[in-house]
Formats: structure tokens, C-alpha cells, sequence
């Protein structure tokens, strides 16, 4: 196993979580509001980690999801 590559107590070892917990409050929370059950909160998070892992598009990818990054990085590969 790898340590990190960041040092310990650095100010950037929890940027992206927090940037990730950020983005999810705002388009998850705020936006969709109060829920009635935790099956409802449990699903509605999981369909935005599917979303966020898998369909959004990236402006570093040229606005194309990973899916199709990894599509296209394959059959450059190949």
C-alpha cells in the first residue's frame, strides 16, 4: 500500500471531500428539498453518486462523461 502524497497536516488532505460534500449539499439537499423516509434520502444520494461518478460531463474531458472518456481512452489503447 501507498502513503499519501500529501504531508500530514497539510491544508489540502481534505479539499476534495469537502468540495465533493459541497457540491451534494447544494444540488442534492438544497435542491431537492425535505424527504419522508431514509429509504428516500439513501436513494436519492445514491442516484446522485451514480450520476456524479458516471454521467456528468467534465470540462477538463471536453465535456464528455467519464464513461466516455474511458470509452474513448480504450479503444486508444487497443
Amino acid at each position: 500500500m501507498t502513503g499519501t502524497v500529501l504531508r500530514q497536516g497539510g491544508g489540502y488532505g481534505n479539499a476534495l471531500a469537502e468540495t465533493i460534500i459541497a457540491l451534494f449539499k447544494t444540488e442534492v439537499i438544497n435542491w431537492l428539498g425535505t424527504w419522508k423516509s431514509k429509504a428516500q434520502v439513501e436513494r436519492n444520494a445514491l442516484q446522485w453518486a451514480a450520476w456524479f461518478n458516471k454521467d456528468r460531463l467534465h470540462e477538463p474531458l471536453g465535456y464528455i462523461t467519464p464513461t466516455k472518456a474511458e470509452e474513448k481512452h480504450g479503444q486508444a489503447v487497443k
